[in-house]
């Protein structure tokens, strides 16, 4: 199992963690913006007009109406990315990684509108009588490019579970368990029933439940990150300077953060962007193949919305929240993870410049920096460190008031611990102290920052569970149409049933497996998707001038 997860981590840093792939994705967007004269600006208000059934046809095909398939595939996008995602791409990339963040939304807007205009062109009506459709059926109908289009579905499949079910419910479950103290295989369980209650009834019943799930989390999140902004309004205007202008010097190494290249923040935006708003991974056409219309650039236009609220809106929210607390760049009491956690040799300080220097060209792979990693024993006398020679990092900052502790009643450790390459040998042992924190939990911390204080996190809480359990189902669909694909309507039911299996049981187990495959099918989603609406980029720019033409006639004032 080693060595499998060995090659993912291998094939991950080849293909989604590789430098071009942020240049595929965005210039992809770029190249479409421009070909069909930005469509994300030139359609938005006639999109809104679209998604509230303005120009819906009676006896159009389909099984849900724009409005619902919006919220599906919103649903399948909003999640845990919002909260998390964008506090873990600050952490990795300053400020800087929020505005790569929007670039990719705003291009993201075009490719969203292309792959769903063209895959709900293609969509087929199944032997049970609803619609299926995505990427694999316009590489299979159009491109005739049956090997494609199996492997897009296969890894749909896969990126079912390892994007939409397990780690879904496992950051349900840690965080439910770390607010209200209830049990991980209790919380998912009671979610799992209800999780099968939606999804066994198929679109219709997911369609009628995301388009109200939706609405209440982002108006719940909302309300929470506006007691924040507003508390520290007078934060927001450097905050939005300190975005802008880390674009083009690198976050600086400020308070307790020690920084981020310009490149860095570059391909931390632009991956978080993709997992955010899935444009151009192929997911979200999905969902609108089912929408009741005629006219396939019609549910293109609605899909243009996607990014710009999940992303534009939401994550900016979520980004401002963060930046205006100040939380990302102080220190806080956390038990550190091994994955972020280092050892140097030498002693370092980040209130000294030019150690603080060193430790930047370190942390960030540069060439300058002079700072190795420790090899040798540290002593341990009751919880805390008697040697000297060595500088414990955690989440790219010098950690403070370090203690080891072992054991499950956390006793204090005494002894030596060997250091190899500048990491622990020894896995029983706990390490804590005064750090940075990322992900969600620096986000629950920001929320605390409000006016709500620390109330907030409980928003944090709520939104996560609505916006993962949101996630969980959307995906769900994505997996039963890609299994209706590949072996048929009868495979479905199997599908959803594991499906609600696996989700009970990722309460409970090690997920990281999983991310890391989750990771690469992505790629593998995404990159056959944006060679196929290259591919066919003159039809689909034939296909918008000739809808836009005969709606400008028929609506004629």
């Amino acid at each position: 199992m080693e060595g499998f997860h060995d090659l993912l981590k291998m094939l991950d840093g080849m293909l989604g963690g590789a430098w071009w792939f942020p240049y595929v994705l965005l210039g992809t967007g770029l190249f479409f913006t421009i070909y069909l004269k930005f469509p994300q600006v030139r359609f938005f208000k006639h999109a809104w007009l679209v998604v509230t059934g303005k120009y819906d046809k009676k006896g159009s095909e389909g099984d849900t109406t724009h409005f619902r398939a919006l919220t599906t595939a919103l649903s399948g996008t909003v999640g845990t990315g919002n909260i998390g995602g964008v506090a873990f791409a600050i952490f990795l990339g300053g400020p800087a990684a929020l505005f790569w963040m929007w670039a990719t939304a705003f291009f993201g807007m075009t490719t969203k509108f292309v792959e769903v205009t063209l895959s709900h062109k293609y969509r087929v009506k199944t032997a049970d009588g609803t619609m299926a459709g995505g990427p694999m059926y316009y590489m299979d109908r159009r491109l005739n490019m049956k090997w494609l289009a199996v492997a897009f579905a296969i890894a749909t499949v896969i990126s079912s579970f390892g994007t939409g079910n397990l780690p879904q419910s496992n950051n349900i479950a840690a965080s439910i368990e770390s607010t209200f103290g209830f049990d991980p295989l209790v919380v998912g369980s009671i979610l799992g029933i209800l999780l099968g209650l939606v999804i066994l009834g198929g679109i219709t019943r997911i369609a009628a439940v995301t388009s109200k799930i939706v609405p209440l989390m982002a108006l719940i999140y909302l309300v929470g990150a506006l007691a924040v902004i507003f508390a520290n309004l007078e934060n927001i205007g450097p905050a939005f300077a300190s975005v802008i202008g880390d674009v083009f010097t690198g976050s600086a190494a400020t308070g307790g953060f020690l920084g981020a290249t310009i490149a860095y923040a570059f391909n931390r935006g632009v991956n978080r962007g993709l997992f955010s708003n899935e444009a151009g991974q192929g997911s979200a056409p999905i969902a609108h193949a089912a929408a009741k219309t005629d006219e396939p650039v019609s549910e293109g236009m609605v899909s243009i919305l996607e990014p710009f609220i999940d992303t534009i809106i939401i994550c900016t929210i979520t980004g401002l929240v963060i930046l205006s607390s100040g939380v990302w760049k102080e220190k806080h009491q956390n038990v550190f993870d091994r994955s972020d956690m280092m050892i140097v040799a030498g002693a370092y300080s980040d209130t000294d410049d030019n150690d603080r220097k060193e430790l930047y060209a370190y942390i960030n792979d540069l060439d300058t920096s002079t700072v190795a990693p420790y090899n040798g024993d540290i002593q341990i006398v009751n919880g805390k460190s008697i040697s000297t020679g060595y500088t414990l990092l955690n989440a790219r900052s010098v950690a403070e008031n370090v203690k080891f502790t072992f054991g499950e009643d956390e006793d204090l450790f005494t002894g030596k611990l060997k250091v190899v390459d500048g990491s622990l040998i020894k896995d029983n042992i706990v390490v804590s102290g005064k750090s940075l924190i990322h992900s969600a939990s620096l986000t629950a911390l920001a929320f605390t920052k409000g006016f709500f204080g620390e109330s907030g996190k409980y928003i944090v809480s709520i939104g996560l569970l609505l916006f993962a359990f949101s996630t969980a189902i959307a995906w769900s669909y994505y997996g039963d149409r890609a299994m209706t694909y590949l072996l048929g309507p009868r495979s479905v039911m199997p599908y959803r049933v594991v499906y609600v299996f696996a989700f009970v049981w990722a309460a409970v187990s090690d997920t990281t497996l999983v991310w890391t495959l989750s990771a690469v099918a992505i790629v593998v989603m995404t990159l056959p998707n944006l060679l196929g609406i290259f591919l066919l980029r003159k039809e689909m720019k034939e296909s918008v001038n000739e809808y836009w033409d005969d709606f400008k006639k028929e609506h004629k004032s």
